[in-house]
């Protein structure tokens, strides 16, 4: 909005009457500046309402339940407020329109991914805590959703923009497969929908699914920004996408929500985001990794949210394989996902967050350098 009403509107128009004057709104143009405050603005909204947000949920005794069956230590959170992830989505959502080019179609499918999973987990939410439904949405209802946009991102992807079917494989400069259109969109919904359950199942200790998922949007928007940059993604020897580029900001507004919800997550947390904002962060994160090509390296990127969901997956297979092997079925670990058997090991909370971090940065730091690794 900004950029069409002080770069379009303003410069483009009237800066041959007013030249110097209208000479500094041409930053406005510039994907990197835009990006940065969409950041800064989505951090800043996030701060500004967070603390009423918290005690209109409070108000409305919208708190987070507390299953039994997990650790003992998890039993005081009970009744802290959640459903805290529209205040992320809305956060974005202001970034975004303030600092983006909003005639862009992968901006608006971005935004599209964001508030669709949203509302499943807000629906989610709604019914396990309002309408007091132990279990909300069952799992086949959420996936079947979830499914259903993801499906219609891929399609749209597909058949309604200049979307390639190559297939970017890290590490091998020379090997890029072309897949099938049907076989794509597979891949595509695989890489999306897991990415939202994923984030979902890190989400269980103060700050850490946060926390990590501002890392790995920070990591995605630098493959974003070079990406849409002509001579970066030559230099790079990647595919070159310039409608792509305008996603940076996108992402730099999903990063400064993270970083503003984060302050009021942080252990011991006063809100907690619930589905509406784990589900909305993991499906974004996973489009945007689909729409800038870099579906496998998102299994590096965020890394931590791969480990996290190999772990529950893990914990199933083991289980169901020694019942049918011994007739008692017997964990692989304490409790999945991973972070609950660390603490059932005896590694406090914000051991745990703080480690799964260090580890979080590394990967996103392993994934920058496979732009060289080619």
């Amino acid at each position: 909005m900004l950029r069409y009403l002080l770069y379009e509107v303003l410069y483009t128009r009237y800066h041959e009457h007013f030249h110097p004057w209208l000479d500094p709104l041409n930053v406005f143009r510039y994907i990197t500046f835009r990006t940065a405050y969409a950041a800064i603005t989505a951090l800043l909204v996030s701060l500004l309402l967070g603390g009423w947000f918290i005690r209109k949920l409070s108000e409305h005794q919208i708190g987070q339940p507390i299953r039994e069956e997990g650790p003992a230590l998890h039993q005081v959170k009970r009744g802290t407020p959640t459903m805290g992830g529209v205040l992320i989505i809305l956060s974005v959502l202001v970034g975004t329109f303030l600092w983006g080019n909003l005639r862009n179609g992968y901006v608006w499918m971005a935004l599209a991914a964001l508030v669709l999973f949203g509302a499943i987990g807000f629906l989610d939410d709604y019914l396990k805590i309002v309408r007091r439904r132990s279990l909300g949405l069952t799992g086949r209802q959420k996936l079947l959703a979830q499914s259903a946009i993801g499906a219609a991102i891929g399609l749209t992807l597909i058949y309604g923009l200049d979307y390639s079917l190559v297939l970017s494989v890290p590490f091998f400069k020379r090997f890029r497969p072309e897949l099938p259109a049907a076989l794509y969109l597979t891949f595509m919904l695989l890489v999306i929908v897991g990415s939202s359950n994923a984030v979902n199942l890190t989400d269980g200790l103060d700050g850490l699914a946060i926390s990590i998922a501002f890392i790995t949007t920070a990591a995605l928007t630098g493959f974003t920004y070079v990406t849409g940059h002509a001579e970066f993604a030559r230099y790079l020897n990647i595919e070159h996408m310039p409608e792509v580029g305008e996603l940076t900001v996108f992402c730099g507004a999903l990063a400064g929500a993270c970083l503003g919800f984060l302050w009021f997550n942080a252990p011991p947390a006063e809100v907690f985001m619930g589905d509406v904002g784990s589900l909305s962060l993991g499906g974004s994160i996973g489009t945007v990794a689909v729409m800038v090509k870099q579906e496998l390296l998102l299994l590096l990127i965020g890394g931590i949210f791969v480990l996290e969901a190999l772990s529950v997956m893990a914990q199933v297979f083991y289980f169901k394989l020694t019942r049918r092997m011994t007739g008692r079925g017997r964990r692989l670990l304490k409790m999945a996902p991973l972070h609950h058997h660390f603490e059932l090991v005896g590694w406090k909370e914000p051991k745990i967050v703080f480690r799964f971090l260090i580890i979080a940065i590394l990967f996103a730091l392993l994934s920058l350098s496979t732009l060289k690794l080619r």
